[in-house]
């Protein structure tokens, strides 16, 4: 079964996997996780979430750098597997670079945990519902839009088309922004590359050709600041304008939230807690307990000042209040998977 035709799990088992492992008999020593990219603000919280849980359940949390290259990751992946670590995560580079070292390490008897992104032939997964997070930050931006923008909704979509993951975001926030504007059109859907000189570069060139936009739409948070960047380049007023964010990666999310008029909605995708969830769902494997192919890591639209519910910020440092995110319900089903694009 692939998860992507199949994601459905017990919503409570998954509320219990916490406790489950805080209590479980036999607890792995030492977990291994090869990330793709370690400078990014996302997967630098990933890893705090991680360290955090794994210190408190008494297990030695070691991190390698792909730094976006795969033979890297192979090579941190098969050296971890050399030093027994016992269980290993890792957020692929590519999915199909991957696939040897999930058979190198069944060979080994090492269980795998993926964040963020599948791979053939993997047990499970730990990533969020990409196209509902979209969407809900589309009922939010429709909202918005039908009380302060006079009802109109045209989108300027900062995108990254490379990704399976990004284009069910920006597809779910058309399609939940259309539920609340039925009218309700993308003006533009850019390539941004997912980084933010990239969004800059080509917001800008967009604008340029056409600036009848009031909704900048961004897959991740480099996305909609690059686009904002872009507008404010021009000269433009950000009144009657609404910056929609996705991630919630870092400070960057909460500063423009703080300091631009018009970044009002944010998609939080909570890194620290995909962090906590995959250490639990290590945990499991390595009692081989049964895990769901897609374990769903929660997300939410933020409003304002609604980060306040589950970030302390003093300014330089900002503190995830973990009873808060706990305390979010993830869907027991995604809305649409990748299987939805081949549709």
């Amino acid at each position: 079964m692939h998860w992507s035709k199949s994601i459905l799990f017990a919503s409570a088992a998954v509320l219990a996997m916490g406790a489950a492992a805080a209590h479980a008999e036999n607890m792995p020593k030492r977990i291994g996780y090869v990330t793709n990219y370690a400078t990014h603000e996302w997967y630098q919280n990933v890893i705090k979430g991680m360290k955090a849980h794994g210190k408190e359940l008494g297990i030695e949390v070691e991190v390698q750098d792909a730094n976006l290259d795969i033979s890297k990751q192979v090579a941190a992946a098969e050296d971890f597997i050399a030093k027994g670590v016992d269980v290993l995560i890792i957020t692929p580079v590519n999915e199909e670079g991957v696939v040897p070292l999930l058979r190198q390490a069944k060979a080994a008897n090492i269980p795998v945990v993926l964040e963020g992104n599948p791979v053939k032939g993997m047990t499970t997964m730990v990533a969020i519902c990409d196209y509902d997070t979209g969407y809900f930050s589309g009922v939010e931006a429709g909202k918005y839009a039908k009380e302060k923008l006079g009802g109109t909704a045209k989108v300027m979509n900062v995108g990254l088309p490379l990704l399976s993951a990004t284009v069910l975001r920006s597809q779910g926030f058309m399609d939940g922004l259309k539920t609340i504007v039925p009218d309700a059109v993308m003006v533009h859907d850019l390539d941004g590359g997912g980084n933010p000189d990239r969004a800059l570069e080509v917001s800008s060139a967009a604008l340029a050709k056409n600036a009848d936009v009031n909704i900048i739409y961004g897959i991740n948070d480099s996305s909609s600041l690059g686009g904002l960047q872009a507008w404010k380049a021009a000269g433009k007023s950000q009144d009657g304008l609404l910056t929609v964010g996705t991630g919630g990666e870092g400070l960057a999310f909460i500063n423009a939230m703080q300091n631009e008029p018009s970044y009002r909605i944010e998609a939080a995708m909570f890194p620290e807690k995909e962090g906590f969830t995959a250490i639990d769902a290590a945990v499991k494997l390595f009692n081989n307990e049964e895990v769901p192919e897609h374990i769903v890591s929660p997300t939410a639209p933020m409003n304002g000042e609604d980060w306040k519910k589950f970030y302390d910020y003093d300014g330089t440092t900002r503190t995830i209040k973990w009873d808060a995110v706990n305390a979010l319900q993830p869907p027991a089903k995604c809305m649409k998977t990748s299987a939805d694009l081949k549709k």
